[in-house]
């Protein structure tokens, strides 16, 4: 009796290793499939003005530090600064003035990202090359934008013409596909590799575009010294340091034309007004420009 009392004491304890067993490989199974699943971080990183993000079911919100967003989130940034923060290593930096739709789903290994501009401006870094299956679009109403590892600027203005698009890609590449104005796109890609930018526009015939190297005196000061910072911890923007210092703080080229042809040149420091040239290439007509204005940049003055 006490043999076998033995015996099924032993078949118990065995059988209770097995269910224990089975029970940790289940939990641990469950805990992998969880964790696969989890979803993405989206999140306000940083914010300092005046914005409203607007949700389906709940109307306008007041944004805030470390707010965390829902797909489908309208975001406008009237003025000020907002960052967004999407899977710990993809960024999307606000100009004033901007309004988007920000839809996303998957994981933060496999992530499809789509931001909707509707006007205005922004600068995403997307620090790590996504996976096979992730995605990462820029739409607006004439053309879709994806990109898998790189720093580009997208803006959007629909007061332009029938709408006028810019993609810059200061990393990595680009690539843009044509949406036409019945809401068809185009066959084949328009690549925009670092360095270069694209116009995107619409007339009454099609939607077409214009390849170009980037000007960087068009960019919002902001981007530039986004640039900078973007250089300073090891990346290369197409773009050095002293060329962004020299857009931003001069000394600027004040040429001037006549009959297309340089007729002479100032430098002048930020800030400070050109001199008007002492003699004039003709006996009639003038210097299209107001003398009073302040130098922000590299001007061309043309004689009309």
């Amino acid at each position: 009796m006490e043999k076998k009392g033995r015996k099924k004491k032993v078949v118990i304890i065995c059988i209770s290793a097995v269910v224990a067993i089975f029970g940790i490989v289940l939990a641990l199974l469950l805990m992998k499939k969880n964790k696969k699943e989890d979803y993405r971080l989206l999140k306000i990183l940083e914010f300092e003005g005046d914005a409203t993000v607007e949700r389906s079911d709940i109307g306008e919100i007041s944004p805030y530090v470390n707010m965390v967003l829902e797909s489908g989130d309208r975001i406008t940034l009237s003025s000020g600064t907002l960052t967004i923060l999407a899977d710990e290593d993809k960024y999307i930096y606000l100009d004033e003035g901007t309004v988007l739709v920000l839809k996303a789903s998957g994981n933060s290994r496999d992530s499809r990202t789509e931001i909707e501009l509707e006007k205005g401006g922004i600068t995403c870094d997307v620090q790590n090359k996504l996976s096979e299956d992730s995605s990462y679009e820029i739409n607006t109403p004439n053309s879709s934008m994806s990109i898998r590892g790189t720093i580009v600027y997208v803006s959007y203005d629909p007061t332009r013409e029938r709408g006028i698009t810019r993609g810059v890609t200061f990393e990595g590449v680009m690539e843009s596909i044509l949406i036409y104005e019945d809401g068809t796109r185009s066959d084949q890609a328009v690549s925009i590799p670092a360095g270069t930018e694209v116009e995107i526009y619409r007339d009454e015939k099609t939607t077409d575009y214009v390849l170009r190297g980037i000007d960087y005196n068009a960019l919002p000061e902001h981007v530039l010294r986004l640039l900078q910072k973007k250089n300073d911890s090891g990346r290369d923007t197409s773009i050095t340091n002293p060329e962004i210092d020299i857009i931003l703080n001069g000394p600027y080229t004040v040429t001037f034309i006549y009959k297309k042809e340089v007729f002479a040149t100032q430098t002048v420091n930020k800030g400070e007004k050109v001199v008007r040239p002492t003699l004039n290439p003709a006996p009639s007509g003038g210097w299209d420009y107001d003398f009073d204005t302040p130098v922000q940049s590299n001007i061309t003055i043309e004689w009309k």
